[in-house]
């Protein structure tokens, strides 16, 4: 039974249940992030793991830059490659038996580094091993959603996966200040041992979920795309064969299958000028690099080492409300980016944050932070605002942007290049930042500060505004030569009024109702070239699909 509905499209409880399952992925990423920048301050980690001058003493004991940076930046070098694997793995195996496979990678590493005696290189290497499947769970999850979610509540849940890391973020965050006083190893095995927890949950849980019907349709598998979409949508199984809405929904995915099997594109065709494609690689590239140089991740692999610099007697109190601020704040990015669109919450976002970057820096150069607690107390105010403008607009907007911006035939690639370059300056933050900070103390927070003005400014001159277009509409908008991004929200396709009428329409055509002003087939010529024709079905020109409204994988994010 479908438990509600949304534009007259059923929704079943089993989409609800496969966001929470899924979006574990995002849980087990955040969580392994969070524990790290704690893990480095127990006194048996440091007693084990770090160089003492004192055999024995613990507060001779500290790590060189060098350890620390291969300790935290490895499971990077993970990430990235897992993310560049995670697609091929989930074409070969399904989305939901690739999740397993990754989950099972990643205890693997968890497992590596609590067996871990007083070698860091293992403790290292395990952190390797675990970003392999944090990664390839990182493209598999979303891959997932946006193919078995109803379309009208995808954006949401690609929101939710960055929710989730904030809250994996923060229960690290916990059990650290729980476990920080056990004695001996169980400090820190603890905490990296709890971690086997959570992809447990998500191997069992997502085994009773469906499998992406797009790819069972791929496989042949009609038949069971067409359950796994009855499911979702909750509609009862004596009604599979005969209900009007799957039926549209099947013929749409398997169209939509044999379609992409004609215009498969190489790697190198993401890098063709042609249609934009290449603005549109290095835009996504640049976004997430960026997201990685606003300098959240600085506070969230260094935060406790950070604020026992400036004094702090308990930094692990001040890093959960770190990421209380982090995973409260997301929620309003859910709103903040539905409600305002993408680009006016990215360029104030990052006015916003480069300000108090610069607040954090200027306090902590001005006078010796440890000596003046008012300095102190400044530093984790304007630490805790950076936060808050992160998680409400550069933290959810980047990711909903790569669902949004790339055409059909080069998305999957393209959207596999921009997550391998957040992973990339990921890695290079993580190793980089401690031989930083030793040479310029708290000046780096100016650096990030600029970066943030530099990522408002690229945002303004070159990303479109994508809210409330449907994923042909933005092939369409990129591809306009009249349409400039300052100009962009304005923005609306041939043959509709304004971007609200196309709004409405959308909305009819979802729930399967006549449109106000044409029919299904109607097709529109593409802006710029007026005899390239497009179907309101399609990504990309001189495509023509079976009609009916959008198909499950491209229905606009609402």
């Amino acid at each position: 039974m479908a438990v509600f509905y949304m534009h007259g499209v059923p929704i079943g409880y089993v989409a609800i249940l496969l966001a929470l399952v899924a979006s574990m992925g995002g849980f087990i990423f955040g969580y392994d992030t969070g524990q790290i920048s704690n893990i480095l301050l127990m006194d048996d980690f440091l007693l084990r793991f770090a160089t003492c001058s004192s055999p024995g003493v613990v507060s001779t004991c500290a790590f060189s830059t060098v350890r620390a940076g291969l300790i935290v930046s490895l499971l990077s070098i993970g990430t990235l490659i897992g993310a560049l694997c995670g697609a091929p793995i989930a074409d070969y195996l399904g989305r939901r038996y690739a999740m397993v496979t990754e989950c099972v990678i990643f205890m693997v590493g968890v497992i590596i580094q609590i067996t871990a005696v007083d070698v860091w290189q293992q403790f290292a290497v395990g952190r390797w091993v675990s970003g392999l499947g944090v990664g390839a769970l990182s493209a598999a999850v979303p891959m997932y959603q946006a193919e078995t979610a109803p379309a009208g509540i995808r954006g949401t849940l690609t929101a939710t996966y960055q929710l989730f890391i904030t809250f994996g973020i923060l229960v690290a965050y916990c059990i650290s200040i729980g476990t920080r006083n056990m004695s001996g190893a169980g400090s820190w095995r603890t905490v990296v041992g709890i971690g086997l927890i959570w992809p447990v949950i998500l191997m069992v849980g997502i085994i009773f979920m469906p499998e992406s019907p797009r790819w069972l349709a791929s496989r042949g598998r009609i038949d069971e795309a067409r359950l796994s979409l009855a499911r979702s949508h909750g509609i009862p199984r004596d009604k599979v064969e005969t209900d009007p809405f799957l039926n549209s929904k099947v013929d749409e995915i398997r169209s939509n299958v044999d379609y992409e099997k004609q215009i498969r594109a190489g790697w190198l065709d993401c890098f063709r000028p042609g249609n934009k494609i290449l603005y549109r690689t290095l835009l996504g590239m640049t976004l997430q690099s960026f997201q990685q140089l606003t300098g959240a991740n600085y506070f969230f692999y260094y935060g406790a080492t950070i604020f026992v610099s400036v004094g702090i007697e308990d930094s692990f109190v001040t890093q959960i409300i770190l990421g209380a601020v982090n995973f409260v704040c997301t929620f309003g990015g859910l709103y903040v980016m539905q409600r305002f669109g993408r680009r006016v919450p990215l360029i104030l976002g990052g006015i916003w944050q480069s300000c108090w970057l610069f607040v954090f820096a200027a306090a902590g150069t001005a006078k010796p932070p440890q000596n003046n607690p008012g300095i102190g107390t400044l530093m984790i105010v304007s630490a805790c605002m950076f936060i808050l403008g992160y998680a409400m607009t550069w933290a959810p907007g980047i990711w909903i942007l790569i669902g949004e911006t790339f055409p059909t035939r080069t998305r999957a690639k393209q959207g596999s290049l921009s997550t391998a370059a957040n992973w990339l300056f990921n890695f290079l933050l993580a190793f980089f930042t401690p031989f930083i900070v030793s040479a310029i103390g708290f000046s780096y927070g100016f650096v990030f500060a600029s970066c943030n003005l530099v990522g408002a400014v690229i945002v303004y001159f070159f990303l479109y505004e994508s809210s409330d277009l449907s994923l042909e509409a933005v092939d369409l908008m990129y591809n306009d030569p009249t349409c400039k991004p300052w100009t962009s929200r304005s923005w609306a396709p041939p043959g509709y009024a304004s971007r609200y009428d196309l709004v409405q329409q959308t909305k009819a055509a979802d729930a399967n109702k006549p449109l106000t002003n044409g029919n299904p087939d109607e097709r529109y010529e593409k802006a710029g070239e007026p005899n390239t024709q497009i179907s309101r079905n399609s990504d990309t020109p001189t495509a023509t699909l079976a009609p009916g409204g959008y198909n499950e994988k491209q229905a606009p994010l609402h």
